[in-house]
């Protein structure tokens, strides 16, 4: 399996996942051009793209999905809620209705050798999903805009492989910042988005001998920096773990350009 963090923030979220035969992505909340651009500088054609799995419908997820339907007949995968929601955005009638597919929580939805399962999150949208993915014994969880976590949330990330985990903000530069008070209390609500500390606080509940890679995804522009998501996260897991150097790699993904091309 690859996978590469084409674009991660609060202003656009696109993720691919791949192998041989078969290649998705994981939400396509930026442009057209520049998920095109993203592919191939990994070497794979938009032409080729199997699906996009998207999580919710908010702008951020969805924003190139039309032009890649339009353009390209790429099958979309979401929730009914997220198909209906996407539906009525799409008020020129660019996505194909018979691109649609509708998936459930909990029930895999298998792509050529990836398997993919899709679960329930906390977030303020009509009917969200996170997802992992599977192939040859490798494992990729991703969790993002998810306000809180618990056992259910943990269960379906654990044994991962590759993590991709939302650090959304700094609670404290929050707290100061500009945003109106009610979005203040929506991003720290349970339907809202993780924290620093918080991410820190799950990856440290996913820690096992396999994990390789753990990336820190979906930063807010206005409420943190990549540097503060990472020293954040990285004394969480040295205060909770009781350790002084990390096992695994620890990255931020970028907002604006790819990250680093991982093959398991």
């Amino acid at each position: 399996m690859r996978i590469c963090s084409i674009a991660s923030g609060s202003s656009g979220n696109c993720i691919y996942i791949g192998d041989d035969k078969n290649h998705i992505l994981i939400d396509a909340g930026i442009s057209r051009k520049r998920i095109v651009d993203g592919l191939q500088s990994i070497g794979v054609a938009p032409e080729q793209l199997d699906a996009i799995f998207v999580t919710h419908e908010h702008s951020d997820h969805i924003s190139g999905i039309n032009m890649m339907s339009k353009m390209f007949g790429t099958s979309i995968f979401a929730t009914g809620g997220s198909l209906d929601a996407i539906c009525m955005k799409d008020k020129k009638g660019m996505v194909k209705r018979e691109n649609l597919y509708q998936l459930y929580a909990d029930e895999a939805v298998h792509i050529g050798k990836l398997k993919v399962v899709p679960f329930h999150m906390s977030h303020d949208a009509a009917d969200p999903v996170c997802y992992t993915v599977e192939s040859d014994g490798k494992k990729v969880g991703m969790a993002t805009d998810l306000g809180v976590y618990d056992e259910y949330i943990i269960d379906h990330l654990a044994g991962s492989d590759v993590l991709l985990l939302e650090a959304n903000h700094d609670i404290s530069m929050l707290e100061a910042g500009k945003y109106p008070y009610p979005l203040k209390c929506r991003i720290l609500s349970e339907l809202g988005h993780l924290s620093n500390e918080a991410a820190g606080k799950l990856l440290c509940r996913l820690v096992h001998k396999k994990l390789k890679y753990a990336f820190l995804a979906h930063l807010s522009k206005e409420n943190n920096y990549p540097e503060l998501a990472y020293e954040a996260v990285k004394c969480q897991i040295w205060e909770e773990m009781g350790v002084t150097s990390i096992p695994f790699e620890l990255a931020v993904a970028n907002r604006d350009k790819p990250s680093k091309l991982i093959t398991l």
